[in-house]
């Protein structure tokens, strides 16, 4: 596990960590580089989420014939709403799944954590272990955890919305299949979510 830990955290669908201190150093999961070294005023600039273009939320119109407090994630527009009354809906930017790990479907939040553990999935050790990246059988939950501050399971998938601190992310398709939202965006949406709440994933 500590061998090739850095490398461990880049499969996960979202990884996540604190902001890098100057001589430290930080993995960038998805594009496979590190950073180190970096000076406060730089960290800012790669972590904070206003850097990000298109990563607040807004109250948009909303008609397709869903209930409120159901999820809609549209995977080729990179965006994810949560239906509100009145043909409105919030609508959150989101990153999703990498070609060929896309899906579809309609399911249900099972459960709800905050910061959650990370038990990766056996295919995900070996597709990985393949490609010399050793993943953790096992991750407690807190700031280094790829899971991030919150996390909604879909059904009995190995699917998840959870959060990230990667903001370059957001908006893009590098995921394994989970939906990965801001941090501070994922607690909003898992204040507003309920357990049993229809998700819609086209």
């Amino acid at each position: 596990m500590r061998k090739n830990f850095l490398a461990a955290l880049a499969a996960c669908c979202v990884l996540m960590g604190p902001p890098v201190f100057a001589g430290q150093i930080k993995f960038d999961p998805g594009m496979f580089k590190i950073y180190g070294g970096m000076t406060g005023s730089q960290t800012a600039s790669l972590y904070s989420p206003q850097e990000a273009p298109g990563t607040s939320r807004q109250i948009v119109d909303f008609y397709e014939p869903m209930e409120p407090g159901s999820i809609l994630i549209r995977t080729g527009e990179r965006r994810l709403y949560y239906v509100l009354p009145d043909s409105k809906a919030i609508m959150y930017p989101v990153g999703v799944g990498r070609e060929g790990f896309t899906w579809t479907g309609q399911d249900e939040i099972t459960r709800k954590a905050a910061w959650p553990d990370w038990r990766p999935p056996k295919v995900m050790i070996e597709r990985e272990a393949k490609k010399g990246h050793v993943l953790p059988a096992f991750m407690a939950g807190g700031p280094e955890n790829p899971l991030g501050a919150r996390a909604l399971y879909i059904g009995d998938t190995e699917y998840r919305i959870h959060g990230t601190t990667q903001p370059w992310s957001i908006g893009r398709a590098v995921s394994s299949g989970c939906i990965r939202m801001m941090n501070h965006e994922v607690i909003d949406l898992f204040n507003r979510v309920e357990i049993g709440a229809t998700v819609v994933v086209e």
